[in-house]
């Protein structure tokens, strides 16, 4: 007789292996954990090392930290568009971040992007990550010079005239603010008339001068764009006790040191000036032979002449430099001067390539519509073409050391690179801060002085 007690045993184990064993021919995927039923995730864009100036394709970086104990998938966006606004494309891509890890996200465009600078906006899972400008072989755009075929000729003859007013310049010594090596001053002297005619405009200026009765080299700094606070008071140049530079402070018609009283000033002189010009773009606006920018430029030049009268002024080591509108009056010395310039360092430059200038910001744009009467788009801009530093750029052979500010929206990066790439002497070199906006870097006033300092002639 068989024994089937042990074989029912084997077989019970068998089935129950087997039940224990099985898997299901068509598994069910566990569901995608949903972002949004957990903390987000943490985005940034950190500065590459090329500082988002590439040669010829982005390589941008999203940053995700996910906080959470899951594994949680980033879908990434980054829409490019130009500095004028126009979308170009749109890069996505699907990244798993680790629980509690992090991971950095490579964007990128499948093909190489004309020179130019262009605007980012990255997301991830819908959430903005950071919106911000880049720049692509900025060097290489090209800013056509659109100047009117008697642009030399007109600024020629307006040098002519400068050189017909008499300067009568009077030097007001300000005691709180002089050192044994140099002495500080008040200048006051005549200018350009607002016109073809009419009577000379009186400006202001701060002078620092050596007292070893030696020659030195030459600075004159630019003011920017006017921003008069009632509460402030202007800071004045003290001797200090350095006297390797002769330094002229220029307030050009109606700004700075001409539109303040003399308890807005910090100079100890009980002097009050006025501003009669109301908003210096918008002044004389359409009229080529008296609006503001021709004054203001022979302001800067005579600044220079000024210099010239000084025993102390090493003429042949001529230097300026200035930020915002004082980069552009920067430009316009190295352009118009009589005396050559060895160096010039124009920071953030206002007043560049009028016609891309209006499509990528408001101001002055709007100004300048509010004040174009009559005059069609194309007078308009042939009109600002006499005034443009692109153009200027044409008259300059000095070396140049410039800087561009990548998030500046007050005078955009195009606009400071269109003189910069329009100058024919290769000794220029130009930096980019990809960060900032409107405004100076730190370490520039350095960085410039050094640029300066090799290029002084003995």
């Amino acid at each position: 007789m068989t024994n089937k007690v042990p074989f029912l045993l084997l077989a019970s184990a068998f089935v129950a292996a087997m039940i224990a064993g099985c898997k299901d021919p068509n598994p069910q995927p566990e569901p995608e954990p949903d972002p949004s039923e957990y903390e987000a995730l943490v985005l940034s864009v950190p500065v590459t090392d090329d500082n988002w100036v590439f040669d010829a394709r982005p390589v941008i970086y999203i940053h995700a930290e996910n906080p959470n104990d899951v594994a949680l998938t980033a879908e990434c966006k980054m829409r490019i568009s130009t500095d004028k606004g126009k979308t170009l494309l749109t890069v996505e891509k699907s990244v798993k971040i680790p629980a509690n890890g992090s991971e950095d996200i490579m964007m990128t465009t499948e093909e190489d992007l004309e020179p130019g600078f262009y605007k980012a906006a990255c997301f991830a899972n819908n959430r903005s990550a950071r919106i911000f400008t880049f720049g692509v072989n900025p060097t290489a755009i090209v800013s056509a010079p659109d100047m009117q075929a008697d642009f030399n000729s007109f600024w020629d003859a307006t040098i002519s005239q400068l050189e017909a007013v008499d300067m009568d310049a009077q030097l007001f010594e300000l005691p709180k603010a002089s050192s044994a090596a140099r002495k500080a001053y008040m200048v006051e002297m005549k200018s350009l008339p607002d016109g073809l005619n009419g009577e000379p405009v009186t400006i202001h200026g701060y002078y620092l001068e050596p007292q070893d009765g030696k020659k030195h080299p030459v600075v004159i700094h630019y003011y920017g764009y006017d921003d008069l606070k009632p509460s402030g008071v202007l800071y004045c140049p003290s001797g200090g006790s350095s006297q390797e530079y002769a330094e002229f402070y220029l307030s050009t018609r109606g700004q700075v040191i001409n539109n303040r009283t003399a308890a807005q000033r910090g100079d100890g002189l009980e002097m009050d000036f006025h501003n009669d010009y109301g908003d210096w773009f918008a002044f004389n606006f359409g009229q080529r032979d008296a609006y503001y920018y021709r004054g203001a430029f022979m302001d800067c030049v005579q600044a220079i002449r000024f210099m010239a009268t000084r025993q102390t002024s090493d003429m042949s080591n001529l230097f300026a430099e200035g930020k915002s509108q004082g980069g552009a009056f920067s430009y316009a010395a190295a352009a118009l001067s009589p005396y050559p310039l060895s160096a010039v360092a124009p920071g953030v430059a206002f007043l560049g390539d009028f016609p891309d200038y209006f499509q990528i910001v408001d101001w002055p744009k709007n100004v300048a519509l509010s004040n174009q009467g009559s005059m069609s788009d194309a007078e308009m801009y042939a009109f600002l073409s006499y005034f443009d530093t692109k153009n200027l750029a044409t008259r300059i052979t000095c070396p140049v050391i410039a800087n561009v500010c990548l998030q500046d929206v007050t005078c955009p990066p195009h606009t400071n690179i269109a003189p910069f790439n329009n100058l024919s002497n290769p000794d220029k070199e130009v930096y980019f801060y990809p960060t900032l906006g409107h405004e100076i870097p730190s370490g520039w006033d350095n960085k410039y002085m050094a640029f300066f300092k090799a290029r002084i002639k003995q």
